[in-house]
């Protein structure tokens, strides 16, 4: 993936942490699919997105998008200079629509992705919502759906503000106004942690140790 490199937001930093999700792209597991899609131009100088989804015939199963924000003077809520935010549906069977401890397991989904592709962040803050929707007239016949919706949002830890140098041995990312060296596989991490978040939405069985699928919809 390249040699570690120190972190000084650029355009040309912008320029190889989206090629480097690009290249990610193609490390996804085989059921999930991404391609690049126009990113919003309001939020940071620099934007980035992805749009995800299941490939195949289960394609409105699970969809999502993730966007790289960037910004060389930072904001204070990211806490650093870069901002991920990500947004995941995946459609859900009146039971699970209904079970209380749904939004708690979808956000443990999200934790471990992160953690199991070493994509370390902080920062991170988000929202889980059920919502139903009745179909009357012509379309009752196709039944009423639910779905599950995670918006969330993240700083990658390589993207702290202070001095950009290894912290020293043993010591946390962003201790001591240091942050750890920049390297493409540290953005690709991301982009394989919100493939298997869809996956996990999807009810596809985990790559995952231990992270606990929803069980995918009944036809």
């Amino acid at each position: 993936m390249g040699a570690a490199q120190s972190y000084e937001p650029s355009p040309q930093v912008f320029q190889a942490v989206t090629d480097a999700m690009r290249a990610g792209v193609g490390r996804l597991r085989p059921e999930i699919t991404a391609h690049e899609v126009s990113a919003p131009t309001r939020l940071a100088p620099y934007a980035f997105a992805l749009a995800g989804g299941l490939t195949g015939d289960s394609a409105d199963t699970a969809t999502g998008r993730l966007i790289v924000l960037m910004d060389p003077g930072g904001q204070p809520a990211w806490q650093g200079t870069a901002r991920i935010v990500c947004y995941a549906r995946a459609g859900v069977d009146a039971e699970i629509a209904a079970d209380p401890l749904l939004a708690e397991v979808a956000w443990s989904w999200l934790g471990e992705a992160l953690a199991s592709h070493g994509a370390h962040a902080h920062a991170l803050g988000g929202t889980v919502t059920t919502t139903s929707s009745r179909r009357l007239g012509v379309l009752r016949a196709e039944g009423d759906s639910f779905d599950v919706e995670l918006r969330c949002s993240w700083s990658p830890d390589w993207a702290l503000t202070g001095d950009r140098a290894l912290p020293p041995e043993g010591a946390r990312p962003g201790t001591d106004g240091l942050a750890p060296m920049w390297s493409p596989a540290e953005a690709v991490a991301h982009v394989l942690a919100f493939g298997d978040l869809l996956a996990a939405m999807a009810g596809l069985p985990p790559a995952l140790s231990g992270v606990v699928p929803l069980p995918q919809r009944r036809a």
